[in-house]
């Protein structure tokens, strides 16, 4: 298909021209992005915390993350062509099983291994889903309504984005009554209210006898040979691959750069006068949730994709994409350059808007240019750019992270180089888990002497380990075991009245400069986005040529 801009189609008449599947297609895939960025929003959160989560490295949750996104990004290229040859409704029936299994596995995680076989169940079922779903879009549009198609389905996209986090946040409870296992079994739950739809309201697509016939090994030779030698597409798929790059890491890196660096008081005062609100949406001293920043990318998608969907079909689709991929660098890289709650937040907005101008046009980009019989396996193919970002952005990011960000890691060090702490102590796990880092920092910043620091350490430490072993011998609830541990840290609360976690916060962020690492990551967007240019550019020319 050629880029170039058509004629604007009046929108209602738009509208009349999406046939039933569309209609259906958006109603599962919003119950479907409903239970999974559910999850996503909060299980990063939940991998890393040392106090309440698995207590996880940023490396060790970027190699999940890493093999995750393999699975479910390149998985794809070879479902979609089985979903062509054996059927739409039966790859979704597979899909929603597996992704049961995976969000019931991630309730009863006990570490590394177990989240790493929960998150590969979820990308498997994830991969098996998208090819139906998005392949039954693209089939209920054409030329004059595709711009306005793919705006609807992203928007209904984020219906479901928008609502998972806000359900994800009050289920996860707060600091001091964590309940974790909810969102997971809660996304289950919402993944198998998917079958109905699915079931009574889904109309299969006709299916060529030829391919019903071909043995799954056929398929996937033919899936790879026909990507293989559409060469151009293979070209643009990988060159928009650092959009992607930046925007996982909203979802994967950012939750964790808010937890820890910024001061989110600011945005929780816009709620705490609402009593409801306040209790799902906000930690205990005021602070919002870093998920509630994170939404304002989907609430931004849901009130202006279908304005500017509508308003951008009418120029090139690469126009478009380039456009989108500047913004959301500017948003993505000035949400991570700042501790203000408020300034954070207009960076993820700004990155929304970029998101809106480009993921549409992407997504109608494949759909348009895929031949009639083959919308499935080129929507398919559109997932090799998430998998190329996905990975690699958190393949790069977890150890960046580490070096450069970790406030734990930052707040060791600053105890031996700032503060004269002996580097046995400061450095060891052993002696200052990674829980009670933070707390020694204040400690010390206070003028509490290393070994009064020490000594209260290790009688916290030993009081924690004992409260968990009781948790985990279910011999106290965990409500109670987190009022315990909150008693269990007054002795180390008693070494800094003078200073707080925010204050210890700003001496680590002025001292490590922490914002870099979004600097790091933001070249990789500057890099595809020089890329974008240079392949349409090379295109061009081939073409007037």
């Amino acid at each position: 298909m050629a880029d170039v801009p058509t004629a604007r189609v009046p929108f209602f008449t738009q509208l009349r021209e999406m046939k039933w599947n569309f209609w259906v297609a958006n109603l599962i895939e919003a119950f479907e992005r409903l239970a999974f960025f559910g999850v996503r929003a909060v299980v990063p959160l939940y991998m890393v915390s040392p106090d309440t989560g698995l207590g996880l490295t940023f490396t060790e949750k970027g190699a999940i993350f890493m093999v995750w996104a393999l699975i479910q990004c390149l998985l794809p290229m070879i479902s979609g062509g089985y979903t062509e040859s054996y059927g739409y409704r039966k790859s979704m029936y597979v899909a929603f099983i597996i992704n049961i299994a995976g969000y019931c596995l991630m309730a009863n995680t006990t570490g590394f291994w177990t989240m790493m076989a929960a998150g590969a169940l979820v990308g498997t079922g994830t991969a098996i889903f998208k090819p139906p779903v998005q392949g039954s879009v693209a089939k209920s549009l054409n030329e004059g309504n595709s711009a306005m198609g793919f705006g609807l389905f992203y928007w209904m996209v984020n219906i479901g984005g928008f609502f998972a986090p806000m359900l994800g946040s009050a289920l996860r409870g707060n600091d001091f009554n964590p309940t974790w296992n909810h969102v997971f079994y809660g996304a289950a739950i919402v993944t198998a209210i998917n079958f109905i739809p699915a079931t009574f309201l889904f109309r299969e697509p006709e299916i060529k006898k030829a391919d019903k016939d071909k043995s799954p090994v056929q398929v996937f030779v033919d899936t790879m040979l026909v990507l293989w030698q559409d060469r151009p597409m293979l070209r643009f798929l990988l060159v928009v691959s650092g959009f992607w790059f930046m925007f996982m890491q909203l979802w994967d890196l950012l939750p964790n750069f808010i937890d820890e660096w910024v001061d989110t008081r600011d945005v929780g005062s816009l709620v705490s006068s609402n009593g409801f609100l306040a209790e799902k949406f906000l930690m205990s001293d005021g602070a919002a949730k870093p998920e509630l920043l994170i939404n304002i990318d989907a609430l931004t998608i849901i009130i202006l994709v279908i304005p500017i969907s509508f308003l951008l079909g009418k120029y090139r689709m690469i126009f478009a994409l380039m456009a989108g991929m500047i913004v959301g660098l500017i948003g993505f890289v000035g949400a991570g350059m700042t501790q203000v709650g408020v300034y954070c937040a207009l960076g993820i907005f700004v990155f929304a808007i970029g998101e809106i101008m480009c993921s549409p046009k992407f997504s109608e980009y494949i759909g348009m240019s895929a031949p009639p019989d083959k919308k499935a396996l080129y929507m398919g193919y559109s997932n090799i750019p998430f998998a190329i970002g996905w990975a690699l952005g958190n393949g790069v990011s977890g150890p960046l992270y580490d070096a450069f960000s970790s406030k734990v890691a930052l707040g060791r060090r600053y105890l031996v180089e700032n503060l004269g702490v002996p580097e046995s102590f400061a450095m060891s796990e052993e002696a200052l888990p990674a829980k009670l880092v933070e707390r020694a920092l204040e400690a010390s910043l206070d003028g509490a002497s290393t070994d009064k620091i020490q000594k209260v350490v290790g009688q916290v430490s030993t009081r924690l380990d004992e409260i968990d072993a009781l948790k985990e011998a279910k011999e106290i609830t965990p409500e109670a075991a987190a009022e315990m541990a909150q008693q269990a840290m007054a002795p180390l609360d008693a070494l800094s009245t003078g200073i707080d976690s925010y204050h210890a916060t700003s001496v680590l962020w002025t001292a490590y400069n922490p914002w870099v690492i979004w600097i790091l990551l933001g070249i990789i967007g500057a890099l595809s986005v020089a890329g974008m240019w240079w392949n349409y550019r090379a295109s061009t020319k081939k073409t007037v040529a």
